[in-house]
């Protein structure tokens, strides 16, 4: 069994750049060609390999995370979300995102690429219709307790 402040003490060390969409490439939903995945002992973990593209993946998330209040039902929107929520929010938000350039995705292969593509087609995150985004936010359901 390990420590839990042992872990967290390790995890500060190695984690130098935290990916904002990390529940979302830890569960599998999402990928990207800027992550460093790593194991701490039994548990495994990300960071973003540089500070731009970082930057950009919080700029993303905070506009899910705006759009998506109403779709949550959140009275507090700026306390931090559930797990639950906050895979609603990263796994749903970044399908829908990839949805308004393709309508048949089912995953995301590299969330770096998505930034730039919202970039190329839209100039500034504040262009993209959340309103269709916000769908698929609302409609994403995680794995099922067993």
């Amino acid at each position: 069994m390990l420590n839990e402040s042992a872990y967290k003490a390790t995890y500060d060390d190695k984690v130098r750049l935290s990916c904002p969409f990390e529940k979302a490439i830890l569960s599998r939903c999402a990928d990207c060609d800027q992550v460093h995945k790593f194991n701490i002992a039994e548990r495994e973990a990300v960071a973003c390999a540089a500070a731009v593209p970082r930057e950009n993946c919080l700029t993303l998330l905070g506009m899910l995370h705006q759009n998506a209040v109403f779709t949550l039902k959140l009275i507090h929107p700026d306390q931090p979300l559930p797990h639950a929520k906050e895979i609603k929010v990263q796994c749903g938000g970044l399908l829908g995102v990839q949805r308004l350039f393709d309508q048949e995705a089912s995953t995301v292969e590299n969330v770096h690429a998505l930034v730039g593509e919202i970039q190329h087609r839209y100039g500034t995150m504040q262009e993209v219709p959340f309103q269709e985004v916000v769908k698929e936010i609302a409609a994403f359901e995680g794995r099922r307790r067993r």
